[in-house]
Order: structure tokens, then C-alpha cells, then sequence
């Protein structure tokens, strides 16, 4: 097992220090799939839903989430973001929104942490959109796809 690097000697909770690191330039790509009706769906798709525009809704959400991520994180390093987008596909016949973010920054730690909080968060405010539809609404996953960047370099979430 690893060394546990937000922990200190005494088992306590730190932040990790990383100063000594170089700055580079790092991305991460997370995904949320968001399950539901086809019919809740196909309003969310056609900008139907009592609320308004769910999936524009929802990418100004993540974007915001993902520039807040250091105050929701307790030991996030804040981050100068340089790129964040949330992107939505909707499957109507599957019953699904699928929301895809890419956060990128030039630092000294990864920003996996910004991508994940984005894609949670536009999640949330799926559900929330279409709740007055459809209570029985699930976020069915949220995961890091891809990051790159630092001294771990590039990884990719093999889905075969």
C-alpha cells in the first residue's frame, strides 16, 4: 500500500505540501451519467422541463463547482483553472444524460479534483432541474476518465 500522503505522523489530516514540485501542465476528464426516464429525458432534451434549460443549467453549474472545488475539498489546493467545460450528450432512448468535464491548469498538483467536482455537481443540478418530473432520478456514477500531467504522467480509465 502507498504511503498515505494526507496524513501526517501523528494520523492526522494535512494538506499535502507541494512546493517542491515542478509546474506543469495537467488536465483531468471525469464523467456523470445521470439515469432517468426516457420521457424526462426527451424534455431534457427539447428544454422542456419546468425549470428551464436543464443542460445549459447544469454546464454553468459545473463550471462554477469546479472553480470552488479547494472550499467544498477540505485539503484541495486552490488552483489557477485555465479551462473548464462541461459537456452533455442526452440518450433519450437509454434514459440517460451523460456529462462529460475537462478541467485543465499549469501547477503544481493535478486538477482531478476540479474535473469530478464539475461532473458531481452538474449531476446534482440535473436532478434538480427535472425533479418536479421525475423523483425517482439516479446519478448512476461518477468517474475520473483520463488525466495527465506531473510526475504520475498520463492516465486513462481502461472501459473495455
Amino acid at each position: 500500500m502507498p504511503d498515505l500522503t494526507h496524513i501526517d505522523a501523528d494520523g492526522r489530516a494535512r494538506m499535502v505540501d507541494v512546493g517542491a514540485k515542478d509546474v506543469t501542465e495537467r488536465r483531468a476528464i471525469a464523467r456523470a451519467t445521470v439515469r432517468m426516464s426516457p420521457a424526462t429525458a426527451a424534455a431534457v432534451r427539447d428544454g422542456d422541463a419546468p425549470k428551464g434549460d436543464v443542460l445549459s443549467t447544469a454546464r454553468i453549474a459545473g463550471v462554477l463547482a469546479a472553480k470552488r472545488t479547494a472550499e467544498l475539498i477540505p485539503l484541495c489546493h486552490s488552483l489557477p483553472l485555465s479551462y473548464v467545460d462541461v459537456a452533455a450528450e442526452v440518450d433519450v432512448d437509454g434514459g440517460r444524460v451523460v456529462l462529460t468535464t475537462d478541467a485543465r491548469t499549469t501547477a503544481q498538483t493535478g486538477v482531478e479534483m476540479e474535473a469530478l467536482t464539475a461532473a458531481s455537481v452538474a449531476a446534482l443540478t440535473v436532478y434538480d432541474m427535472v425533479k418536479g418530473i421525475e423523483k425517482g432520478v439516479e446519478i448512476a456514477e461518477v468517474v475520473l476518465l483520463e488525466k495527465s500531467g506531473g510526475r504520475s504522467g498520463h492516465w486513462r480509465r481502461d472501459e473495455s
